[in-house]
């Protein structure tokens, strides 16, 4: 009976980390500066949701390569921040 019941709990606890992986909400912007050497880039942004944030304008970080090249001053874009490390970060670009 232990048995089930740890198989449950560990079946609902994946399940839920999946679909707060899938349920990343992205966020529209408006890039106003990218400074490519320090790795950051200056959002107009609509309200963050998952980091309780109002629409504001705001520097993030951004650690992927692949995502600072897709970032063109003046672009509108969607995207999903984070907090990592106490930091602000852009973690993915549409």
């Amino acid at each position: 009976m232990k048995t089930l019941v740890k198989l449950t709990l560990a079946s609902a606890l994946a399940l839920g980390t999946t679909y707060g992986a899938l349920a990343a909400e992205f966020t529209k912007g408006t890039v106003k500066k990218v400074d490519a050497k320090a790795k950051k880039v200056t959002l107009i942004h609509e309200e963050l949701k998952n980091l309780e944030m109002p629409a504001m304008t705001m520097v993030f970080r951004v650690q992927d390569d692949a995502i600072l090249e897709k970032l063109k001053q003046g672009a509108n874009v969607e995207f999903v921040a984070e907090r990592i490390n106490g930091k602000l970060t852009v973690i993915e670009v549409k």
